[in-house]
């Protein structure tokens, strides 16, 4: 019970917590095994630590294409991040999954993952930068049309996402899946420069309807262009097919929904359809 109550504690911790030197990136590129997928992976530095990130894209795929930020969930940049940016680059796109704790860490328990991800946002100043760094390392590479760029995040990346357009920095568009939705600093009228699109778990224990009352009004105050979809049945974690294993591991209230996970993914699609034209 003890553990029980540390993870649940840790988890609404992240739930509730919404919040350098430039040095040129890095790279070694490998083949990963999908169809004509490459896979580098990368370090850029900013806030004063080094970030390890992957870049995905087609390597058969000729000329710039849109770039797409994926935002890890609050175990860290894992193999789920990576698996994402290279079904973005199936779709035509280059994807960086970043790190946003520095340094490639990861956690493997709830009580790790909950002080890695309260310690980041913290120190918004420094998130900021981080995340700032990692769009500006997509926007350089040389595949990228880097006046198209978007981020996803899942649970604390979804977050991220959220966080990062309410501070106006220049996306076409951000999805949040499974994300939390409070405010370091709420979003301000013309400030905003994204179409939002949250994806949501009808059944999330970890997001209340006055959670969600309360982000509606935030976006219809800021005049932003945001679409809200909750998903039936869905509950925290619905896109990731390991999160069962999680959930029985640690008594968390998580589990995959197949068809909400191909619902939003198809959402998150059409959306980027609209904004990139293709």
């Amino acid at each position: 019970m003890r553990i029980h109550r540390i993870a649940v504690m840790a988890l609404a911790v992240l739930m509730s917590c919404q919040p350098a030197k430039k040095e040129p990136a890095k790279a070694e590129a490998t083949t990963v095994a999908a169809k004509n997928i490459t896979g580098e992976e990368i370090s850029y530095a900013a806030d004063n630590i080094t970030m390890k990130g992957f870049i995905a894209y087609d390597a058969a795929q000729t000329g710039k294409r849109p770039g797409v930020i994926v935002v890890h969930e609050w175990w860290g940049h894992n193999e789920y991040a990576r698996q994402r940016a290279k079904m973005l680059a199936e779709m035509g796109y280059v994807a960086l999954a970043v790190d946003m704790y520095g340094d490639g860490k990861k956690a493997e328990h709830p009580q790790d993952a909950g002080k890695f991800a309260s310690e980041t946002m913290k120190n918004f100043k420094g998130a900021k930068a981080r995340f700032e760094k990692a769009v500006e390392t997509l926007k350089n590479n040389p595949n990228v049309d880097a006046s198209h760029i978007a981020a996803i995040g899942y649970c604390f990346g979804g977050g991220v996402v959220l966080n990062m357009a309410r501070q106006g920095i220049d996306m076409k568009a951000v999805v949040s899946f499974h994300g939390s939705l409070g405010a370091a600093e709420p979003a301000k009228e013309g400030v905003v420069k994204s179409r939002v699109l949250v994806c949501n778990g009808a059944a999330d224990k970890f997001v209340s309807e006055k959670d969600i009352e309360g982000f509606k009004k935030e976006m219809d105050a800021a005049k932003v262009n945001y679409a809200f979809k909750s998903y039936d049945g869905a509950v925290h974690g619905f896109t990731n097919p390991a999160v069962d294993s999680l959930g029985k591991k640690f008594n968390l209230p998580l589990a995959y929904n197949a068809k909400a996970d191909a619902d939003s993914w198809a959402d998150m699609a059409a959306l980027f359809k609209e904004v990139f034209g293709k």
